[in-house]
């Protein structure tokens, strides 16, 4: 259980301080269980994604402007139907749970899809459908999150989350790499495990997750017009476009390791482990970082993320060839993560009433998975052009002018009545 206070402070740049003399929020059920949820899932999903780069362009044949496609689709798809699985998980009157679990169940049913799609068309209509139930269930689930956590302990709830969330992606690489060390139709096994974990996730959020608020549906309903409208309060709007602005920058993972593996000659039988080094300094990084956003400011920590980021294509694009090259850029990607993907969630939700929290995060969410869909697109058709350094040395220019511009707009993450 946890000691709701709602006369917690904040504090500028979206600090929040609990009143002096009461005791510290622990984390709530429903974020442990959501965590359980999200921890049995991306094992799943990240099975998957640490091999699709290489089945996409070392197995298939694929270009990277048609890899960049496929990776556009894969992260950002999702943005088109965000709003949407925000909107009525809101206007159900707290049907979060089920409009997650929905979100849930598509995923897990494209997995053995993958067994059969061999060209560009049917990969890129299974992957739209997965990141479709991705983008269903994401702004519920955070919303579930937000509503089940005070003001003062948000960051760090968002944190634990994010850090079981992480251990999955630590252990789906994993097991991804054993599978194709262990089969010689390594694929199509990794495929099929991953759906079985997947029913697993699903099994795990029906059984244990709490269902909401009740289902008593509101006497105003909630609309996508009252969730875009949000955007007029001036903190909301700035987190925004800064996120906007920040994700048209972003490379995608998939293009990080694959530069990571062209510099240091890595062999195909151990691409699989390049994503565990990111998720080993997520995992590590999460809760420390949430909590340090609760106390120092929420925006503070997420431009310093980017600025992790920053230095991750510095190092790329150096002569450097260190045998501690790849730890380097491995942690600072992690380190990365663990400062802004949570903590934009706890920032964006001080912007939000409760009977809007899942449609307002959406409206975040979708706007940055869209430029991260436009950043992927971009990128691989620079690099087809121009080059991989070329690419990278453009990304690296325009991530260094937008974060210079996100110094300028300092939301101060004020919590509404």
């Amino acid at each position: 259980m946890y000691v709701a206070d709602s006369r917690a402070s904040t504090s500028a740049q979206g600090a929040v301080r609990p009143p002096a003399g009461r005791r510290r929020a622990a984390v709530a059920p429903t974020v442990l269980a959501l965590g359980t949820v999200s921890l049995v899932t991306d094992v799943s999903s990240e099975m998957v994604t640490a091999v699709l780069p290489l089945y996409l362009v070392t197995g298939l044949g694929l270009s990277p402007l048609g890899f960049g496609l496929l990776d556009g689709v894969y992260n950002g798809f999702s943005a088109l139907v965000r709003l949407v699985g925000g909107h009525f998980a809101d206007r159900g009157g707290g049907r979060h749970k089920w409009v997650a679990g929905l979100g849930y169940d598509i995923s897990a049913v494209c997995k053995p899809l993958l067994l059969v799609a061999h060209t560009l068309t049917p990969i890129g209509l299974v992957l739209a459908a997965d990141r479709t139930g991705k983008g269903l269930r994401t702004a519920p689930r955070d919303a579930l999150i937000s509503l089940a956590s005070t003001a003062e302990t948000r960051g760090r709830a968002f944190g634990v989350h994010r850090a079981m969330d992480t251990a999955g992606a630590l252990l789906g690489p994993m097991v991804a790499f054993l599978i194709l060390r262990a089969t010689v139709d390594g694929y199509d096994a990794v495929f099929t495990v991953s759906f079985c974990v997947a029913v697993l996730g699903v099994l795990v959020l029906v059984l244990f997750v709490p269902g909401g608020r009740g289902g008593a549906v509101p006497a105003q309903r909630p609309t996508v017009r009252a969730a875009l409208a949000l955007l007029r309060g001036r903190d909301l709007r700035r987190i925004t476009v800064c996120a906007l602005l920040l994700g048209l920058a972003t490379v995608s993972d998939s293009f990080v390791y694959l530069l990571l593996q062209r510099r240091l000659g890595v062999p195909d039988r151990w691409f699989a482990l390049l994503p565990l080094g990111t998720a080993a300094a997520f995992l590590l990084l999460a809760v420390p970082l949430g909590r340090l956003a609760d106390r120092v400011g929420r925006w503070t920590v997420f431009l310093a993320g980017h600025g992790a980021l920053l230095v991750v294509y510095a190092l790329l694009l150096a002569s450097w060839h260190g045998t501690g090259l790849p730890y380097l850029v491995l942690a600072l990607h992690g380190c990365f993560y663990a400062a802004t993907d949570g903590v934009l969630m706890a920032a964006a939700s001080d912007g939000v009433p409760e009977r809007l929290r899942s449609s307002g995060l959406a409206v975040v969410q979708t706007g940055q998975a869209l430029t991260r869909f436009a950043c992927s697109l971009l990128f691989g058709a620079a690099w087809t052009v121009w080059g991989d350094r070329a690419a990278l040395a453009g990304a690296a220019v325009a991530l260094a002018v937008c974060a210079a511009f996100s110094l300028t707009l300092r939301p101060k993450g004020t919590v509404p009545a």
